[in-house]
């Protein structure tokens, strides 16, 4: 007698269908009294990397959390907005989106070459270091023929924004290759992070050709920076004293304008500009127990510049409930999978399977079955993308 026709599943997966993007919505501005001068367009972001973080950031507009009072009306034309401890990113504006950094950038040397460099290492100043730099740009004051500590041009490059120090920097990080290595160490660590929209072509941040980041990619940079304790000290220091050795002039190191000492709770943070990037700003403050970064990029001096900008930002950031968000900081070891959003919400739902018909007169009892319905529904959970 023929039996009846039975049916298991196998370890077929379904893939999951690609992410949408998130609705646009138009970030709140104000117009400066000068407007910006033309700028060539930035590339377009790879859309497997825009919804990196949660697929509410995938959008070039406005995205903050649903009933969160409006986020403050600012000039930069990319923003970001993330606490440090959770990871938690509480609203941003094109979080994603390419920018040009300016001395931001020195944050990722930072973050590159600080645990490579013994800040005890004295090194001597090349004219290689110096002959590419504009003497109106910001200099720390190093002199070709000076000796100087890898501390004290840590200094140099965080109190004074000095290019010069950063590409003495990045030349003696970069080891053999010289400032290229150190510049490549950047890009290594940039890749390291997870921050996939930042490209590094000079140490210092000033304007190379191909070389962008984004207000995301600066909150992971100084996520990583700020959990150094040695950063934060350097970064935090009001005067510096600069001994020179062996007949090197001294120097005295004020910290230029920053929210020190001028916003509540501020750890420190990097001010940057050129024509290309206009004013751009990445800092951190806390405020009861908890730590808020603001990046914000592409902002003009004036109504509020980029300090009145991040002031505004980290007020609206602190207002917000703790749990508030719209995403999250992807760290060094959760970015392998992150980028395939649709995965993820694939393995959410579990996997689907395939149902597979047996010849009837097979004659399986309900133990065979039973047996063969395990196996399979193990074998899909093995499938790479499952976990």
């Amino acid at each position: 007698m023929l039996g009846a026709v039975l049916t298991v599943p196998t370890a077929v997966v379904v893939p999951a269908a690609p992410a949408a993007a998130a609705p646009y919505v138009s970030c709140p501005a104000v117009k400066p009294p000068t407007p910006p001068p033309a700028a060539p367009s930035p590339p377009a972001v790879d859309p497997a990397q825009a919804a990196v973080g949660g697929e509410a950031l995938a959008t070039a507009g406005l995205t903050i959390p649903a009933g969160a009072p409006m986020a403050p009306a600012v000039t930069a034309t990319s923003w970001l907005v993330a606490d440090l401890g959770s990871g938690a990113v509480l609203g941003g504006c094109g979080p994603h989106e390419h920018r040009a950094p300016a001395s931001v950038q020195k944050l990722l040397l930072a973050a590159a070459l600080m645990p490579r460099l013994d800040p005890a290492q004295v090194v001597e100043v090349r004219r290689e270091d110096l002959s590419d730099l504009d003497p109106t740009s910001s200099l720390m004051g190093v002199v070709a023929g000076g000796r100087y500590s890898i501390e004290s041009l840590w200094l140099g490059l965080l109190l004074k924004s000095g290019n010069d120090a950063a590409n003495v920097l990045a030349r003696v990080g970069g080891g053999s290759a010289g400032r290229q290595g150190g510049v490549q160490a950047m890009n290594d660590e940039a890749h390291r992070l997870g921050a996939n929209q930042t490209h590094a072509a000079t140490p210092s941040g000033l304007d190379g050709p191909g070389q962008y980041t984004s207000a995301y990619d600066l909150a992971l940079i100084a996520r990583a920076a700020f959990a150094r304790e040695d950063f934060q000290r350097y970064v935090a220091t009001r005067v510096a004293q600069i001994e020179g050795d062996l007949g090197t002039p001294s120097l005295v190191l004020n910290h230029d304008v920053t929210l020190l000492d001028a916003y509540p709770g501020t750890l420190g943070g990097k001010t940057g500009f050129t024509d290309l990037a206009r004013q751009t700003y990445v800092g951190v403050a806390e405020r009861d127990g908890r730590r808020l970064a603001v990046a914000l990029l592409g902002a003009e001096t004036a109504p509020l510049g980029s300090l009145g900008e991040a002031a505004a930002l980290l007020d609206w950031g602190f207002s917000l409930a703790p749990d508030a968000s719209v995403g999250r900081l992807v760290g060094p070891e959760e970015k392998k999978d992150e980028h395939q959003v649709a995965a993820v919400r694939g393995e959410r739902r579990g996997p689907a399977v395939e149902w597979l018909s047996l010849p009837a007169g097979l004659g399986l009892g309900a133990a065979a079955v039973a047996v063969l319905v395990a196996i399979a529904w193990r074998r899909a959970r093995r499938r790479p993308g499952h976990h």
